[in-house]
């Protein structure tokens, strides 16, 4: 083994086997860790997003109770949805595949470019807020250093996430359980001790409504109440990612991804209520240089002596600043997914969905750890201005996701049981989400939220050229798809007897194939109008890729290996009608290189008079969409097997 090899299997661990029966039962996630890896990104939000309701309510902060519980009923309403979309896509996508196969695909490409914009955001923020926070605790003069730690840590989740899926999320369960246990006594706490003050809290806040109705009336009183709500709700994201990561859990998805959805819904209201209304019964006020839930705990701590309070205070605050880092697991679990789902699609490049030798969407980690990165230093972690981009994209996906499945029950409102409860909760959820995206756009567009709408916009202009690329490459590809109808009769008319058995020491022809279509034909024709019946043997192989399409279990695996051996089939078919040897060899695997060159160095073992063909498509003008958006695998192929010393012809397709 190479020591690149062995340096790879140090970081990013070895290489598992597809073919392996229990292999999505060791990689997919039970209820409790997709909790844990999906709604750390929720939870954060209940970091800031009490603090940013209850701020904007300035000195009528009692009013705080009905923005809290109007929060808690939008957590439930979205959940909810997102149990039906659940239920409606079982093998995952959400807002990307409810938009694209309830409203139009352009929209769905729309919701998955917010999507992605949105995960790359919640990567930058998380960490850079989580940086923030763990240097409030050292002295000044190492406030220098956070911006590269904050880079050091994002390389690092990066590099844990190209392991794999349970890999990373296992290690920050201890933090994940630290977070919640003192939240969790934090607001049990504040209940306890303040349980006779709820008469109080009522008569308090039954004045403070006279107050605000005298002082700006009853529509201005409203008016405040929703300015609060769309800036407290409008951080809370993180909902839509279970319905994006069904393929990470555990069978049967369903059931376990409702059971996460609800974990997420109870625990993320819990805590919006519990710590708004310990705002109001410590009569919380903003201190410079400190979160309200930092001053929130130092003053329910500050009778308990003997440095308890103090302790508790720190503990709970650093589990607050290193779940943040936590949370930063949703954008690299489901960003990468919904690329992989985009480019299966065709609007990214290809190599977007191609899966590791791990069984993760590589390329899409690295991507998602770049483009962070590259946030990252040009916004030198300014949390400031990172939240002012965060929140717009994910409600627009929130939006697209309750117009699809309202759209979807009226059509099916004949032919679905209960369907007018279920378009109410979608219909609500559309509302709710239609104000809170306004809401957030006007208030923020401004203040920097232009910036997210003009990158998200050419995300969206760059999809749009890829895909008309794409297109344009399939109707040429498709024409030469005329062959299989000539290849079809030639094979019907042919009826010769095949050679029942291989002469190894013959020459053999060795046709590298991607199915049966016009480019596999065109390569063998080639071979055929070249050397004629220099060739005794056909060989014909075929790898079938693992990508983030079909890697959704074990069954999906199957049929692509039912797939592979039936193309394949079809010119063994054809060959023998001419009276040759054929015969089909398959493969699955995720490195379709790798895989070929150990198929061909066994092939070349036992038929040493063996010749390699592959085809590569020539475009009539080199563009550098060509070049980025085409497979060529081929010459890595090429390269890989002139090393083995074995022989090798690349045939040009002219693609015209």
């Amino acid at each position: 083994m190479s020591f690149v090899k062995k340096l790879k299997n140090i970081v990013i661990g070895k290489a598992k086997n597809p073919h392996d029966p229990d292999l999505f039962h060791k990689l997919s996630l039970i209820a409790f860790f997709a909790w844990v890896g999906l709604g750390a990104d929720g939870l954060t939000s209940s970091c800031y997003g009490p603090e940013e309701a209850f701020l904007a309510l300035g000195k009528h902060m009692f009013l705080g109770i009905f923005v809290a519980i109007g929060t808690a009923f939008t957590i439930f309403i979205i959940s909810t949805s997102y149990s039906h979309i659940i239920e409606l896509f079982p093998a995952g996508g959400g807002g990307y595949l409810v938009a694209s196969k309830l409203l139009t695909p352009s929209l769905g490409m729309v919701s998955g470019c917010a999507l992605l914009i949105d995960y790359v955001l919640t990567i930058t923020l998380s960490i850079a807020s989580g940086a923030d926070a763990l240097f409030s605790f050292f002295p000044p003069n190492w406030h220098s250093f956070r911006l590269s730690f904050a880079v050091f840590v994002l390389i690092a989740l990066t590099i844990i996430n190209t392991r794999g899926v349970k890999e990373s999320v296992i290690p920050l369960v201890p933090i994940f359980l630290v977070f919640m246990i003192t939240h969790v006594f934090a607001v049990f706490y504040v209940f306890g001790t303040h349980f006779s003050d709820f008469g109080t809290l009522v008569t308090t806040t039954v004045s403070d409504i006279k107050v605000t109705k005298n002082e700006i009336g009853v529509f201005g009183m409203i008016l405040l109440i929703l300015r609060a709500y769309s800036m407290g709700a409008g951080t809370f994201t993180g909902i839509e990612a279970v319905s994006n990561g069904i393929p990470i859990l555990r069978d049967p998805k369903i059931k376990t991804a409702k059971k996460t959805m609800r974990y997420m819904s109870v625990s993320l209201a819990f805590m919006v209520i519990g710590l708004m209304m310990g705002y109001l019964f410590f009569k919380v006020g903003n201190v410079q240089g400190k979160t309200l839930n930092a001053v929130l705990f130092e003053k329910m701590t500050s009778e308990w002596g003997n440095n308890i309070g103090h302790y508790f205070v720190m503990i709970t605050l650093i589990s607050e600043a290193v779940l943040l880092f936590v949370a930063a697991q949703t954008g690299f679990l489901d960003g990468p997914r919904v690329l992989g789902n985009m480019a299966t699609d065709r609007w990214f490049p290809a190599q977007f969905s191609i899966l590791s030798e791990r069984f993760v969407t590589q390329n899409g980690v690295l991507l998602m750890g770049a483009a962070s990165f590259a946030l990252m230093t040009l916004s030198h972690g300014s949390v400031k201005f990172l939240v002012i981009l965060y929140s717009i994209n994910v409600f627009i996906t929130f939006f697209l996701s309750q117009l699809g499945m309202v759209r979807h029950w009226w059509i099916s409102r004949k032919t679905v049981s209960n369907w007018t409860g279920k378009i109410l909760v979608n219909g609500i959820g559309l509302i709710l989400t239609s104000f809170i995206l306004i809401s957030v756009v006007v208030l923020k567009f401004f203040e920097g939220g232009w910036i997210t709408i003009l990158i998200t916009g050419s995300l969206v202009l760059l999809a749009i050229v890829i895909k008309n690329h794409y297109r344009q490459t399939l109707l040429h590809v498709k024409r030469l798809d005329n062959l299989i109808d000539a290849a079809n009769i030639s094979s019907n008319k042919s009826h010769k007897t095949a050679m029942s058995k291989p002469d190894t020491n013959a020459k053999t022809a060795v046709v590298l194939v991607n199915g049966y279509n016009g480019l596999g034909l065109h390569t063998l024709f080639n071979v055929l109008r070249l050397f004629g019946e220099n060739f005794k043997n056909y060989l014909f192989v075929n790898v079938g890729i693992i990508d983030s399409g079909n890697f959704k279990g074990i069954e999906e695996i199957k049929k692509l290996e039912h797939y592979v051996k039936s193309e394949l089939n079809k010119y063994v078919l054809l060959m023998r009608g001419k009276g040759l040897y054929a015969e089909g060899i398959s493969g699955i695997g995720v490195d379709m290189v790798d895989e070929i060159r150990s198929i061909s160095e066994n092939i070349y073992a036992k038929y040493p008079q063996a010749v390699f063909f592959g085809g590569q498509m020539v475009f009539p003008k080199e563009t550098i969409f060509t070049r980025l958006l085409h497979n060529h695998a081929i010459f890595a192929i090429q390269r890989k097997l002139y090393q083995k010393g074995i022989p090798i012809l690349v045939m040009p397709i002219r693609v015209s």
